[in-house]
């Protein structure tokens, strides 16, 4: 067996504060309760030692025995119930455990702790487990939760409050990470200013399709018509389980859309836990296409055609005009200058001398 504490501090054993009832006290009775609180975690026979959940890789068929310590901070003793359950993560990529009311079908069922401890008024118990691998176990990881639980009666609903940890258990065998991106969309907002580029908002799911538990990271690159490159980030992916998902949204501000975007999204895994050797980490790839019309930049380019169209017209009015201006004078310059020949002209009835004609 091997157990190491995980590098990634994701699950924090948390103090739960539980109101009940008021009872006689007893060893094994529901304590008055406005001080409530315990926390468990692993443990060596000896006592709890410094890990925060318990990783381990086993061969199909193995049987390993661990410890967990349950520790009562409360005036008065307490029978604790312990649980084991299938474990999961949630939505906000918490790590949490199947309720009771729901069967679990994997890692949970390898799980055989006792069912109930009590312990003292300020007290930690030692309660020791077993871990027992199936021999037809598939390889990769199998992810369980471990708790001490108190319930407690209100009217006709009985609530559950408890609190434990991880059993992240890896079966040796042949490992294999890959993280296929579903359900690509991305939607181009403009900007109405024409010298400001616009945002892009891309959403996809990256899903966790190996076998082993992974991290990794998601680069997603956006191109224009021609190819030029607007937007190339890289984010981190949070930790996925084996078929687990989870939904990821993304922003690209200042990009410039002509006619066609092309968004590219392109993840790579990396192994959680302890670290295997010879693991088939495979990239994975999805893009999409987004047609955009650039309506501030064509509003821009229909202004400018449209004032220099105007521009245009004006110049020709001032030409007309200053032709039409010109072409006034010179006729009126030779109005005048055949005037003042006949005004200053030879005798009554006498023909003017063809060489003081005006020319």
């Amino acid at each position: 067996m091997t157990v190491s504490p995980l590098r990634r501090v994701l699950t924090v054993l948390a103090v739960v504060a539980l109101t009940v009832g008021a009872a006689p006290a007893a060893a094994a009775a529901e304590p008055d309760p406005k001080a409530l609180t315990w926390t468990v975690q692993p443990a060596t026979p000896s006592g709890p030692d410094q890990r925060r959940w318990i990783n381990a890789s086993l061969d199909p068929g193995a049987v390993v025995t661990e410890h967990l310590a349950v520790r009562n901070f409360s005036r008065t003793a307490v029978a604790f119930s312990l649980k084991a359950a299938d474990g999961y993560l949630t939505d906000k990529g918490r790590f949490n455990m199947l309720s009771s009311d729901r069967p679990s079908v994997d890692g949970g069922t390898w799980i055989d702790v006792q069912e109930k401890v009590t312990v003292g008024a300020n007290e930690t118990r030692v309660v020791p487990f077993t871990i027992t691998v199936p021999r037809n176990a598939t390889p990769g990881d199998h992810p369980a939760g471990i708790a001490a639980t108190v319930t407690s009666t209100g009217g006709t609903v009985n609530v559950e409050s408890r609190v434990g940890f991880r059993v992240m258990v890896r079966v040796n065998g042949s490992a294999q990470a890959t993280l296929p991106v579903q359900g690509l969309t991305a939607t181009y907002t403009p900007s109405w200013n024409p010298f400001a580029g616009g945002t892009l908002r891309v959403r996809y799911t990256v899903g966790n399709a190996g076998n082993v538990w992974v991290g990794g990271t998601s680069r997603v690159v956006v191109s224009d018509l021609f190819g030029r490159t607007s937007h190339d980030a890289t984010d981190a992916v949070e930790e996925l389980l084996p078929a687990g998902s989870r939904q990821v949204r993304t922003r690209a501000d200042g990009v410039w859309a002509l006619v066609r975007l092309r968004t590219t999204v392109t993840t790579s895994p990396a192994l959680l836990g302890d670290a295997q050797v010879g693991a088939d980490l495979r990239p994975a790839s999805a893009t999409v296409t987004t047609w955009v019309v650039p309506w501030a930049q064509l509003a821009l380019l229909v202004l400018l055609g449209v004032l220099l169209v105007g521009l245009r017209a004006v110049v020709r009015h001032r030409r007309r005009r200053l032709a039409r201006l010109l072409a006034r004078a010179r006729q009126e310059g030779r109005q005048e200058g055949q005037e003042s020949v006949l005004v200053g002209g030879g005798p009554s009835g006498a023909e003017p001398d063809p060489g003081d004609a005006p020319r």
